[in-house]
């Protein structure tokens, strides 16, 4: 007879390497593949050019994360559709680094949390022009934005910055 037992820290393991898995094929799948048939809300750049680095902190209340997707311009439904435990590699690959270019280019940098485990909330974006399904993601960390995206559900779809003109990954 063979028995096998498993501790709770590899259950952890695999759980984080899976959900490591799952965000990084979804940046995969979701970069664009060059087409451009998409539409951003009217008006969002002027408000983005207003925020500054306290709008980032204290975001601990489902209301003031859909508060600060609003300053973007960004319409969500009252309640994420799916609030995620994510780690962030210590090592980026090549798809961390190229999602870590549009954090970048929204004045925001995941280095600094590299072996961190964050929160992903996402909401159902109900403003975008296109069809189909457009998600909000916003990473958290200690009731910090960390990053963001918007991004199509579909496969061949699109994933790009919060603000609108960052599209780093099309």
């Amino acid at each position: 007879m063979f028995i096998y037992s498993v501790k709770a820290q590899k259950i952890k393991l695999w759980a984080s390497l899976t959900a490591s898995a799952v965000i990084i094929t979804s940046v995969i799948f979701l970069t664009p593949s060059g087409e451009r048939y998409y539409q951003y809300p009217e008006g969002i750049l002027p408000s983005v050019m207003t925020l500054s680095s306290s709008d980032f902190k204290n975001i601990e209340t489902n209301e003031d994360r859909i508060a600060f997707l609003k300053k973007y311009g960004w319409e969500v439904e009252a309640d994420p559709r799916e609030i995620a435990e994510v780690d962030i590699p210590v090592n980026f690959d090549a798809v961390y680094e190229k999602y870590n270019q549009l954090q970048i280019g929204e004045g925001l940098d995941l280095e600094k949390y590299k072996g961190k485990s964050v929160k992903r909330y996402t909401y159902l974006v109900s403003n975008y022009k296109y069809e189909g399904t457009v998600l909000a993601n916003l990473l958290i960390y200690k009731n910090r934005v960390i990053g963001g995206d918007i991004c199509s559900a579909k496969l061949d779809g699109f994933v790009h910055g919060l603000t609108k003109g960052n599209d780093f990954l099309t």
